[in-house]
């Protein structure tokens, strides 16, 4: 007898899970599934909002499976959004008369830039010194969020007493621009489907991404086939960072216009989780990204309609990809033995 798909088993694990921290907690299930499930789509704005949380997320995804195609574990990806941010706002803050077209593209491109160059620094740890990239990366995570929160303190600190909430706002006229009525700028998600785009065309359709996937699978024997395995590592670490960058750029210009304590709220590492459940395949980055998107924009009418805290659409994500790593699990064993 076959065994469902892991999706199936997967979605099938976590609700259980769900539903049971529900019931211990004295709340209705099919009432927080439909809130968690259709709440994003029910009305405009909160769509927009679905769509504006998904961008980041798909960017950090798609730069994720490099990654995980090359056999690194980037946890490191928060600190590359977080220095995406932080470079996209050096060109705002110095040349804020530049046209805005072109300003857009600079601040993005620097952004791009610093997420890369955070993800070399975290990649020449784990080439040179032979530090794993997982604490190398989480090391440079704490780092990049007190580079974060200094700026904020000292030099682009802004007058008031709030100043620890954020630099000034941006000039408006220097915004990503919005659909009217909704906080949706079309161009992010534009610029977050072309960059999942070049990713699978990269993985699939290119000797380099043959490569990368040669390498994540051993790289002695790619190295000793005439593959530069440590040029792929590298590379690969680079290419996640630019993608984490722009993410980050995306929150400055696009979301919150400015550079908040907790600018990357969380993408990165939603991202891993969505990296995980799809088992870093890039056709499948848009549709998870979306259902996580989903939870967690609708997880935020919870308190209000039912009185349940919103962390139940953490809950739920995380049974997701446990539950889909059993399921994997599960139907290799059960392989092996037949």
């Amino acid at each position: 007898m076959l065994l469902p798909s892991p999706f199936i088993l997967a979605l099938l694990g976590a609700l259980g899970i769900t539903t049971l921290v529900m019931l211990i907690a004295g709340v209705s299930p099919l009432a927080v599934y439909q809130i968690l499930f259709f709440g994003a789509f029910s009305t405009p704005v909160r769509f927009g909002d679905m769509v504006m949380l998904a961008t980041p997320l798909i960017l950090c995804a798609s730069g994720l499976t490099l990654t995980f195609a090359a056999g690194l574990y980037n946890l490191g990806v928060e600190g590359q959004v977080v220095l995406g941010a932080i470079a996209a706002m050096i060109p705002l803050r110095l040349f804020p008369e530049l046209p805005t077209p072109l300003l857009w593209t600079l601040s993005l491109s620097c952004a791009a830039c610093g997420g890369a160059c955070w993800a070399l620094l975290a990649a020449s740890l784990r080439l040179g010194a032979r530090v794993s990239e997982i604490f190398a990366g989480l090391g440079l995570n704490f780092l990049a969020s007190g580079l974060a929160l200094y700026l904020i303190l000292g030099p682009w600190r802004r007058s008031g007493a709030a100043a620890a909430s954020g630099t000034a706002l941006l000039p408006r006229d220097i915004w990503l621009p919005t659909l009217e009525g909704l906080r949706l700028a079309p161009l992010a998600p534009i610029i977050a489907l072309l960059g999942l785009g070049l990713v699978w065309w990269v993985l699939s359709r290119t000797r380099w991404g043959l490569e990368v996937r040669a390498v994540g699978i051993n790289p002695n024997a790619a190295d000793r086939l005439g593959v530069a395995a440590t040029w792929r590592i590298a590379q690969a670490m680079a290419g996640c960072g630019a993608l984490a960058g722009i993410a980050g750029g995306l929150q400055i210009i696009a979301v919150f216009h400015q550079l908040i304590p907790n600018i990357s709220s969380g993408v990165g590492l939603l991202g891993l989780l969505v990296v995980l459940l799809v088992l870093a395949r890039p056709v499948w980055v848009l549709p998870v990204s979306i259902i996580f998107a989903s939870f967690t924009v609708g997880s935020v009418q919870l308190p209000l309609a039912l009185g349940v805290d919103s962390s139940i659409a953490g809950v739920l994500q995380g049974a997701l990809v446990l539950s889909a790593l059993l399921a994997r699990g599960v139907r290799r064993e059960r392989a092996q033995r037949i």
